[in-house]
């Protein structure tokens, strides 16, 4: 019978105070440790960006596995991290996880997702930088900014609509978090918004399931 210790995070305050994410990904977490008959040991739940690694609860959470020999359980691997080579390194620190969601994928199949997943961050990141290149490029071929002209700040551009993005994935996110740990996949829970009329990002009410995922990955 397998030993615990389970771990949640979720993005903001706002999520942490209204306890739908955590919510969700804790019915995830409890339904994997009564199929598998194991014990939960100790549980840890912060509220923190998925982009750092050094999160104060999820160092004491792997600390805690490695002084019990114990199993790391999330709801979800993003849950965990989203930098591949954090993943794959636990094993080297002698970290043995499992993710709720995909409970038979081995550790090969969690560090090519991973580092798929940070690739594609990465081709964004450089798509970004040649557009801003190529935009500042058309401007020096046209003469420049005109005198007195106010030139446009597409760093500011860009964040603005980061943050956007970001706030309309917190407003959505937790229904749609709801909804996947259920057991639906990304093409289900877009049918379920559309049919609930919940709005995407444009406006519309017709979900896909590339905008669910768009959503699950900004949270």
């Amino acid at each position: 019978m397998p030993n615990f210790i389970t771990y949640f995070r979720v993005s903001t305050s706002r999520q942490g105070a209204s306890g739908l994410g955590i919510e969700a990904q804790q019915a995830a977490v409890a339904l994997y440790v009564s199929q598998t008959g194991g014990k939960v040991l100790a549980s840890f739940t912060e509220i923190e960006s998925g982009k750092k690694n050094d999160r104060p609860k999820l160092l004491e959470a792997m600390e805690r596995c490695r002084l019990t020999g114990s199993v790391l359980l999330i709801a979800k691997l993003d849950r965990l991290s989203r930098d591949a080579h954090f993943l794959l390194g636990l094993e080297k620190a002698g970290i043995e996880f499992v993710a709720a969601d995909m409970p038979n994928a081995n550790r090969l199949t969690v560090g090519i997702m991973a580092l798929v997943a940070q690739q594609e961050r990465e081709a964004i990141s450089a798509r970004t930088k040649a557009a801003l290149a190529a935009a500042k490029a058309r401007g020096k071929t046209l003469g420049g900014y005109r005198t007195g002209a106010p030139k446009v700040d597409y760093r500011r551009s860009i964040k603005a609509r980061q943050e956007t993005a970001r706030a309309f994935a917190e407003g959505v996110g937790p229904l749609i978090q709801n909804l996947s740990a259920s057991g639906l996949s990304l093409r289900q829970v877009a049918a379920r918004l559309s049919e609930q009329g919940i709005r995407t990002a444009r406006g519309t009410t017709t979900w896909t399931a590339a905008g669910v995922s768009r959503v699950l990955a900004v949270l």
